[in-house]
C-alpha cells in the first residue's frame, strides 16, 4: 500500500511537471486597469481607453506576441478582481509595496513617480528646506521621522483628499492622522473637483497626478506642488504590473518586454508624451 501511494504522488508530480513544461503558451491576455487616472488610463470622451498605460500595453502585448484585451475595474477591487481570475494582470499606477506583494506579485518596475502635497501657493510647507527634495522613506528613519514632524504644524487642522486604498491613504493615515482631517475618494478627479470647489483644503497624490491637476485652470490660479517628495518604504519601490504570485512565466514574459522597452528608448518616449518628464526607472 506504501509503494502505491509513493508511486502514485511520484507520478502526480511528474505529471504536472511534464504539464507545465509542454503547456501552450497563452496566446490571449485579460488586462485590468482603473480607467479614471490621468494620464495613466482614462476614458477620453467618456469611450474610448487612452493614456500612458494603454499604449504601453499594447505596445508590451506585441512584444510579447500575444492578443490583450483591456477592461475596467475600480481601483479598490483592481487586486481582489485578479486574485478571483476576472483579469491576468494589473495596469494601474499601481506602486509595488511590501503588503501589497504578500498577495500579488509584480514585474519590475516601469516608473518611478514620488508623491508629495497640493496646496494652496501660499502655505508654509513650500517654505521648508526640503521643499521640492525626493525623500526616500526607507532612509535614514531618525531624519524622515524629523522632516514629518517639521511638517506637521504647518498642517494642523487641515482636510486633506487622498485616493482611498492606496499607498497615499496609507502613508497618510500613518504620518498625518493626529494633524489633518483625511478624506478619501474613489478617483483623483473626485478630489480634484472638491478641492477647486474649496471642500478641502490641499490633495496628496502621486506627481503625475498633481501635475493632471494644474493643467486646470481652475486650480492652476491657486495651488502647487509643495513640500518634500516621497518615495520608498510604504510608498512602494515603483509602479508595475500586478500579476498572481504563481504566474512566474508570465512575469518573466513582462520583465523581458518591460526592459526591452527602457533599453530601446520607446518607453521614454511614452513617458514624456504623457507625463512631459521622463519616468522611466535606471536600467
Amino acid at each position: 500500500m506504501k509503494l502505491v501511494t509513493l508511486t502514485a504522488a511520484a507520478l502526480a508530480i511528474f505529471t504536472g511537471v511534464m504539464s507545465s513544461a509542454t503547456a501552450e503558451p497563452r496566446k490571449s491576455l485579460t488586462l485590468g486597469t482603473e480607467g479614471a487616472y490621468k494620464p495613466w488610463g482614462y476614458m477620453e470622451n467618456g469611450t474610448t481607453l487612452v493614456g500612458f498605460e494603454i499604449d504601453m500595453m499594447r505596445e508590451l502585448c506585441k512584444r510579447m506576441g500575444v492578443e490583450c484585451e483591456i477592461v475596467t475595474n475600480d481601483f479598490a477591487g483592481l487586486i481582489p478582481a485578479l486574485t478571483a481570475g476576472k483579469f491576468d494582470a494589473i495596469f494601474a499606477g499601481m506602486n509595488s509595496t511590501e503588503k501589497r506583494r504578500k498577495t500579488i506579485a509584480f514585474s519590475r518596475a516601469y516608473a518611478l513617480d514620488p508623491a508629495s502635497f497640493g496646496l494652496p501657493k501660499d502655505a508654509p510647507l513650500s517654505k521648508l528646506p526640503q521643499a521640492g527634495q525626493e525623500i526616500d522613506l526607507k532612509a535614514d528613519k531618525a531624519q524622515v521621522s524629523g522632516i514629518i514632524e517639521a511638517m506637521k504644524p504647518m498642517l494642523e487642522g487641515q482636510i486633506i483628499g487622498v485616493q482611498g486604498s492606496t499607498t497615499l491613504s496609507q502613508f497618510l493615515e500613518e504620518n498625518f492622522s493626529d494633524t489633518v482631517t483625511i478624506r478619501e475618494y474613489n478617483t483623483t478627479e473626485q478630489h480634484d473637483l472638491d478641492l477647486a470647489a474649496g471642500r478641502i483644503d490641499g490633495i496628496l497624490a502621486l506627481g503625475s497626478a498633481l501635475r493632471t491637476a494644474w493643467s486646470k485652470p481652475e486650480l492652476a490660479e491657486k495651488y502647487q506642488t509643495t513640500g518634500p517628495k516621497f518615495f520608498g518604504d510604504v510608498l512602494g519601490d515603483g509602479i508595475a504590473v500586478g500579476m498572481r504570485r504563481e504566474d512566474t512565466a508570465l512575469k518573466t514574459k513582462f520583465d523581458n518586454a518591460i526592459n526591452s522597452m527602457i533599453k530601446d528608448g520607446s518607453l521614454k518616449e511614452l513617458s514624456v508624451k504623457w507625463f512631459g518628464v521622463d519616468m522611466t526607472p535606471g536600467k
